[in-house]
């Protein structure tokens, strides 16, 4: 099991858009396998390469039985909307309305290079709609409307993380996917 430390908001790399994978080879396979054993060891529903400091277009998600991964996301999205509690494993402990398409179609592909095309509606387009957010820089807080979004800044300065520092990754010979950012 790889389980790696989940980057906490206020972390540089959770603002930093991902680049696109172009290699698909061991590292990538290991990333998805720590993505993978790091999210469903927190518990989560998705996991994106930047929470663990890894600045590539990679995310993994859980959702209703269905585990998986998507590398280089490009979403089509539905114009119908609904707005549902919505949280993150950089934000622990929180969850705040947010709107999001109903339906969403992701293109991409696998750990191996193939193609993969996802669709869901509800919690998994919510979920690919997130986490792909988060490859390009983007915290699901910044969809709320300013006064809800105000109201979870405030709730995130008082939750009891906040401020904590990013933890401290020691790059190693055998942890050479992507790059810390």
């Amino acid at each position: 099991m790889a389980v790696k430390p989940i980057r906490l908001f206020g972390d540089p790399v959770l603002r930093t858009p991902a680049e696109p994978v172009r290699d698909f080879d061991k590292e990538l396979r290991q990333l998805v396998k720590d993505l993978t054993d790091t999210m469903i060891d927190a518990p989560g529903a998705g996991l994106a390469a930047p929470q663990l400091g890894v600045g590539l277009r990679v995310f993994t998600y859980y959702i209703e039985d269905r585990l998986g991964h998507l590398v280089n996301p490009t979403l089509d999205l539905s114009e119908e909307t609904e707005t549902d509690d919505e949280g993150c494993l950089s934000l622990p402990g929180l969850a705040f309305p947010t709107p999001r398409s109903v339906r969403a179609v992701a293109k991409g592909f696998n750990m191996h290079g193939e193609p993969i095309v996802l669709e869901g509606t509800h919690l998994l387009a919510r979920c690919v709609q997130h986490e792909t957010d988060h490859l390009d820089g983007v915290i699901f807080i910044d969809r709320m409307d300013p006064e809800q979004r105000k109201a979870a800044m405030k709730a995130i300065r008082e939750a009891e993380w906040f401020g904590d520092p990013a933890p401290v990754v020691r790059e190693s010979p055998h942890r050479t996917y992507g790059k810390a950012i």
